[in-house]
């Protein structure tokens, strides 16, 4: 293979606004740096689902959702990397499931870097059922980064 031809490694990061996203995040654009590889931020939405409460609820449309992520997304990096990352990022939204998003993502990944817990699910958790889900079912190395803040 010519060298001019090889493509940097990929590594994928769920962001999702949490403390220990923003963590994963860090840790995956440490890597990144490190290892020469691209990043592909991802953040995963969906519409809720309203349940039993036998009154008409206004949702937010699917664009409004999506700009929120989107925002969500891009605060987050520019927190965690600055004006300058010093590696090719790429922010990626994408509506579904976050850990059926992020197994989508992996394929074909070196990495895929998740918090131990994010928003949603069950708070006491150690791991969450998205970082849970995805060490058990990646196509690829899985790095479940916990947040130092997180009691145990």
């Amino acid at each position: 293979m010519d060298v001019s031809e090889h493509k940097p490694d990929r590594i994928v990061v769920g962001v999702d606004g949490s403390a220990p996203s923003q963590r994963a995040l860090e840790w995956a654009l440490r890597e990144a740096a490190l290892t020469g590889a691209e990043l592909e931020a991802l953040h995963a939405w969906e519409v809720p689902a309203a349940y039993g409460t036998g009154m008409v609820m206004t949702l937010p449309s699917n664009e409004e959702f999506e700009s929120a992520a989107k925002q969500v997304l891009s605060r987050a990096i520019d927190q965690a990397a600055g004006s300058d990352p010093g590696v090719v990022i790429e922010q990626k939204t994408v509506a579904g499931h976050p850990a059926r998003v992020l197994m989508d993502a992996a394929e074909g990944a070196a990495l895929l870097v998740v918090g131990s817990r994010g928003h949603g699910g069950f708070v006491g958790t150690l791991v969450g059922s998205v970082s849970q889900y995805c060490v058990s079912h990646s196509p690829c190395p899985v790095v479940v980064v916990r947040d130092l803040s997180e009691k145990d």
